[in-house]
């Protein structure tokens, strides 16, 4: 699966860039593009996006966490200071949320103390509020985690707004989901760097919604990881939106897989021998 053409653009482009109830909001930093933007934008560049194919994949190349664009969905993206979100209107949900976590970005100074969800002004109404979630039943859950955005008051403080937040049982949230996001900070420290894409899974059928904007609640979640030191590898995890307490093995899946659930296509950039070999094995005892 190649969308050269869509992302020549996302590499001429860098990244401009949980339970608690709101009561102010913080301010909201960093602006947004549309995918029809970026469209046009990759219009004259082809022949740069074959060139970028026979590189040999580069671990600080801005953009490799980046899933392909998929212009005709009315995708928004939305580029944050620690990371970069697909936003869904009709769902009032991030589509995925996309960031390049790095050994020095699993600590700081800038903690989540004090800090409350807040509206994303840069997305039109309706859109997900803080009254949609209370008494929902459901957690406010960060995609990309507070703890990832440690390193800057503006990428923690961004790290709240809905955009990067679906709709999350608690015990989930607060237990094996965090056990994979703490998981994925050691490996950040392990290997220097590592890309990261995370989002909801919605089935085929009516979804469930909250609050009066009707927020949609995942029936799932996934995630992929891409680690460029030494041999690149790649693996893929899926939750189900719901109680439980299993091992991280009992989510593992291929990237290729999440792909063929969600319909996206994840890491593009890469060359595709690597992307293919990469995306079709899944062991977590070589992480």
């Amino acid at each position: 699966m190649r969308h050269t053409l869509l992302y020549s653009a996302l590499l001429s482009i860098g990244i401009m860039s949980a339970c608690e109830l709101k009561t102010d909001k913080p301010p909201l930093m960093g602006g947004n593009i549309t995918s029809e933007t970026r469209l046009n934008d990759a219009a004259d560049g082809e022949n740069a996006a074959h060139d970028v194919q026979r590189k040999e994949p580069d671990a600080t190349a801005v953009g490799i966490e980046l899933p392909a664009l998929r212009p005709q969905s009315g995708e928004q993206i939305l580029h944050r200071e620690g990371y970069t979100a697909s936003y869904n209107s009709e769902t009032r949900l991030p589509n995925w949320v996309a960031w390049h976590l790095t050994a020095g970005h699993t600590e700081g100074s800038y903690g989540r103390k004090g800090i409350k969800f807040a509206e994303d002004e840069d997305v039109p109404e309706p859109r997900a509020t803080d009254a949609d979630y209370y008494c929902s039943g459901y957690d406010r859950g960060h995609m990309c985690p507070s703890a990832d955005n440690k390193w800057s008051e503006k990428a923690q403080l961004q790290s709240f707004l809905f955009t990067n937040a679906c709709p999350q049982m608690h015990s989930l949230n607060a237990g094996d989901w965090n056990e994979m996001e703490q998981q994925c900070r050691k490996w950040a420290k392990r290997y220097g760097d590592i890309y990261i894409v995370s989002g909801p899974i919605l089935y085929k059928g009516r979804h469930k919604t909250i609050g009066h904007n009707k927020v949609v609640v995942p029936e799932a979640f996934f995630k992929v990881v891409l680690c460029m030191k030494d041999e690149p590898k790649a693996i893929g995890f899926i939750y189900k939106n719901m109680e439980g307490n299993r091992p991280k093995d009992a989510y593992v899946n291929t990237v290729d897989e999440v792909e063929r659930i969600t319909g996206y296509d994840f890491f593009p950039a890469l060359p595709d021998e690597t992307e293919n070999r990469v995306e079709a094995s899944a062991d977590l005892k070589q992480w």
